[in-house]
């Protein structure tokens, strides 16, 4: 099912989706098991209303996706702490022994700092290469807030192994933001691992038929959006949303 909006959509229109959506599954005798959906606030309170405790899995890609963008945030912010760091030295040739040593300063952070954002994917990338991890330990070196950040998400991603129950993943999460208070900096950047939603993307480890994302409908989301590209004519444009089960 999908409804097309000429509007944003709000928590009156969710609800009533939902509602149109209960309907036709009671009249086919059907019973709602879980439903899976992207990370947006609009959902949890029209699910609550209508489906009572059905269980909610938020889709694991776009909490991820999130955390993704905290780790390389908070790698940002350590590089531009390099760049403040770097001496300032006079653009003539350096004639003293702490000038000297001031230009292989600068040259050493600038060297560190255009690295970092080189290889910055290698914070998130989900599994690395045996060359890749030669590289992150080189431009990490001397830098336990770059490494950390690397091991945090390398607990982030193993919270969703299929493996686990949901209440061991849950144990995880809990020791993993224990150790993130232990670092003040780290704690403020990464806060979206402290959301409620990475409580709901592990619903799923408890449930083999419940999707762990909303691809398949982020899909059909997609190619409706070029469907309606292609239907403009010239000098019109049309906004609309379209909020599919």
């Amino acid at each position: 099912m999908y409804e097309v909006l000429d509007h944003d959509p709000t928590h009156e229109d969710i609800r009533s989706f939902f509602q149109c959506f209960q309907e036709v599954l009671e009249t086919r005798g059907l019973e709602l098991e879980g439903i899976t959906t992207d990370a947006s606030p609009l959902y949890p309170e029209p699910i609550v209303t209508v489906s009572g405790n059905t269980k909610h899995q938020v889709c694991q890609f776009h909490v991820i996706m999130e955390v993704n963008r905290a780790i390389l945030k908070a790698a940002a912010k350590i590089r531009r702490e390099f760049k403040n760091k770097r001496p300032k030295v006079p653009r003539r040739r350096p004639s003293s022994n702490a000038s000297k040593k001031a230009v292989r300063r600068k040259k050493r952070l600038q060297k560190k700092s255009t690295d970092l954002f080189e290889f910055r994917y290698l914070f998130v990338k989900h599994t690395l290469t045996s060359k890749e991890k030669t590289t992150l330990q080189h431009i990490t070196r001397g830098f336990s807030q770059l490494r950390s950040l690397r091991s945090i998400m390398d607990e982030v991603y193993r919270l969703f192994d299929r493996r686990c129950r949901t209440e061991t993943a849950l144990e995880k999460l809990t020791s993993l933001r224990q150790r993130l208070r232990r670092f003040k900096s780290l704690e403020k950047a990464l806060k979206k691992l402290f959301s409620p939603n990475l409580e709901k993307a592990l619903t799923f480890l408890d449930d083999s038929l419940l999707p762990a994302t909303s691809n398949t409908v982020e899909r059909g989301n997609r190619r409706c959006r070029k469907m309606q590209k292609s239907w403009r004519g010239p000098g019109r444009g049309v906004g609309q949303n379209v909020v599919p089960s």
